[in-house]
């Protein structure tokens, strides 16, 4: 079942209420001309099990501790956002599957040797998606980046992703004065950066689902990051969110400012459409997939995550 994204930009109560999360409007609230009837007329209902994402875009949104227990409990990502309106951070359950003691054991207990090679299959997949972007967006037949995919070793030592990347993005917005890949840098790095934001959170949650530490990564390790794991799986899943970016500035849109527009194509993210091993499926029910094979590569039974193909 695909999970919704619920956005909120504005002032708003949120509550639990018969497992829905109940949204009222302060504005409507408050006002002592409208009628009680009217005001019970607004009011909104989600069924909590049908959400998978939650953005609170405002300072003056009002959750209560059995709306926000009750999305953990149902394994939804809420995310927050600063003073700038940028994704800053992310609540997910600490109990997100019935075999988790045994799941965490796999996962700890895996060898360098696999995380390496776990690693190299990451950065193939990542590294041909960013190929078939630069043909389906610029119309280029990238048989350097197809040659770099099949050369990466286990734990890419050679660090190919460094190089696809440069040629990367040099090609994709090389025609933007000033870009480079930058969280400070110009626009579209705002654009970008806001994706990834909910790219990671669906990655995270699903990995939760999956019963697997968010934290502990197969490469990358930073004591202040709590979803190393998160960073490592969405790699391959990186591309979409380049390519939809891609789309927005191509199409003329004013990219200086995350406008609600464009906000609301980027939260189309979890349901843009992949293709993993010939089915297509909504990008969050791929990760999902993704995530269950990569325990499935923990515990022993297969070799090979399911990753994502753009070709």
């Amino acid at each position: 079942m695909i999970k919704r994204t619920l956005y909120f930009g504005n002032p708003a109560y949120l509550s639990a209420k018969f497992a829905q999360l109940e949204i009222r409007l302060p504005q409507v609230e408050n006002n002592e001309t409208l009628s009680d009837h009217f005001k019970e007329s607004v009011v909104k209902h989600v069924p909590i099990e049908d959400i998978g994402v939650v953005v609170l875009d405002h300072k003056q949104i009002t959750i209560t501790q059995g709306a926000m227990s009750a999305l953990l409990d149902n394994n939804v990502a809420v995310i927050t956002c600063d003073e700038h309106r940028m994704p800053s951070g992310l609540m997910l359950p600490l109990d997100g599957n019935t075999t988790q003691s045994e799941r965490f054991r796999d996962q700890i207990e895996a060898s360098l040797p696999l995380k390496k090679q776990l690693w190299q299959q990451t950065i193939q997949a990542k590294i041909l998606n960013q190929s078939a972007v630069l043909y389906r967006q610029r119309g280029m037949e990238c048989g350097n980046m197809e040659a770099w995919a099949k050369q990466v070793k286990s734990g890419d030592s050679d660090n190919l992703e460094g190089r696809a990347a440069a040629f990367y993005w040099q090609n994709l917005f090389g025609h933007i004065k000033g870009f480079r890949r930058d969280r400070e840098g110009v626009p579209p790095n705002n654009l970008l950066n806001y994706g990834y934001a909910i790219l990671r959170a669906v990655v995270a949650r699903s990995l939760v689902g999956s019963g697997l530490l968010p934290t502990l990564g197969i490469h990358h390790h930073n004591r202040y990051n709590a979803y190393c794991l998160a960073d490592d799986i969405m790699e391959p899943y990186r591309p979409y969110v380049d390519k939809l970016v891609s789309e927005i500035v191509d199409s003329g849109a004013d990219i200086t400012n995350l406008t609600k527009e464009i906000k609301g194509q980027l939260l189309s993210i979890p349901v843009l459409d992949v293709v993993i091993n010939g089915r297509r499926s909504p990008l969050m029910i791929g990760v999902g997939m993704t995530t269950a094979s990569l325990y499935k590569c923990y515990s022993g039974e297969i070799r090979k995550i399911a990753y994502p193909s753009m070709e």
